[in-house]
């Protein structure tokens, strides 16, 4: 009679590809997905960004985290849901609108490796160079986790800098901000760690350039100027034609890092490239004479209607650049985003996850 009452495996279907896969009990569709193989967008993976979100056709699920603080009323009026924080009570059907399944399919590795290098880019980001066992394949845009070995520190995600060769790379680079009280990215910032191993898992995320021919318009904030750098410096590669306006958002001139890099990006660019930094903390006496204010603020006169949109930074300057792009008429499946969530915007995600494991 017990075996009644035993939780069963759950049959998740994608209207949109006709793909299925089977989710185990307790397990969230995105965690069931990925562990398939499916492509499934996702950033984050703790139901701070909103990129797993879908629409749900038919069926039940469990939500371990309250949704409506990422999710718009519209979207819950939609039966929308965040497959990240989503665990199937029946069979579903699930519809994703607007996804690019195109997304690149590299197998999710976890490799050992060394730290070679933190060098300080800012009082408080640093870039930290990592030299692996064995390749890693990866896209430009996407992310990794890293988890430092010997310490109880848990494992949090970093977006690749560098680009990747065509049978993986064994050398990675990745940007590390310093988060006050912060478990990891202290660690990843102290000189006294290089030679230390290192655990990387990847390939992650659904953030990479989409093949076209539109502008691209790119807005970076903080250490979100990793993946772009990436992204940019495999356009160079590839010899991209395509115009290119970069905006970057910093409070002071003290916080504006890679200016000889992105400057020599915009010179070996095949078409037309625009750098734009934006200061929203300098002094007012200072020897600035660039932009002041919000970076949302430098979007109007500079974004066309027809660019693909590239977003990352830190959520609020991602939520205010979606709604100001849209004000330009850019449609919102060509608008690409990578939320940067520190600890304590996952704390309270990760402590809902953990009771319900």
């Amino acid at each position: 009679m017990l075996s009644l009452f035993k939780k069963k495996a759950r049959q998740v279907t994608l209207a949109s590809t006709h793909q299925s896969f089977t989710a185990a009990p307790g397990e969230t569709i995105l965690q069931a997905a990925l562990r398939e193989g499916i492509r499934f967008p996702h950033s984050c993976r703790v139901g701070g960004c909103a990129a797993c979100k879908c629409r749900l056709q038919q069926g039940k699920v469990k939500e371990l985290t309250e949704s409506a603080y990422v999710l718009s009323a519209e979207d819950l009026d939609n039966n929308y849901i965040l497959a990240c924080q989503s665990v199937p009570k029946s069979d579903l059907l699930l519809d994703i609108p607007h996804w690019d399944n195109r997304s690149p399919a590299h197998s999710l590795q976890t490799v050992s490796g060394v730290i070679q290098m933190i060098r300080p880019l800012t009082h408080d980001i640093s870039a930290l160079t990592i030299t692996l066992d064995e390749p890693l394949t990866f896209t430009p845009g996407q992310y990794a986790q890293l988890s430092l070995s010997g310490t109880a520190a848990p494992a949090r995600s970093y977006s690749f800098a560098g680009t990747c060769a065509a049978g993986g790379s064994t050398g990675l680079e990745f940007f590390i901000r310093h988060i006050p009280g912060g478990a990891l990215s202290p660690l990843l910032q102290d000189s006294a760690r290089i030679g230390s191993r290192v655990q990387v898992e990847g390939p992650l995320g659904d953030f990479w350039l989409r093949p076209d021919d539109t502008p691209i318009f790119a807005i970076a904030g903080g250490s979100g100027l990793a993946p772009l750098l990436s992204i940019l410096r495999q356009g160079v590669a590839e010899q991209s034609r395509r115009p290119v306006t970069l905006l970057f958002g910093a409070r002071t001139q003290n916080d504006l890092y890679c200016l000889e890099e992105i400057q020599q990006l915009a010179d070996r660019w095949a078409g037309p490239f625009e750098f734009v930094p934006v200061l929203s903390g300098e002094p007012d006496d200072s020897d600035w004479d660039g932009l002041r204010g919000w970076v949302t603020q430098a979007i109007e006169g500079r974004i066309a209607a027809d660019s693909q949109v590239y977003l990352c930074g830190p959520a609020p300057m991602i939520d205010a650049a979606i709604s100001e792009c849209q004000k330009f008429s850019v449609r919102p499946h060509q608008i690409f985003f990578d939320k940067f969530l520190d600890s304590r915007d996952l704390s309270g995600a990760a402590v809902a996850l953990a009771a319900n494991a």
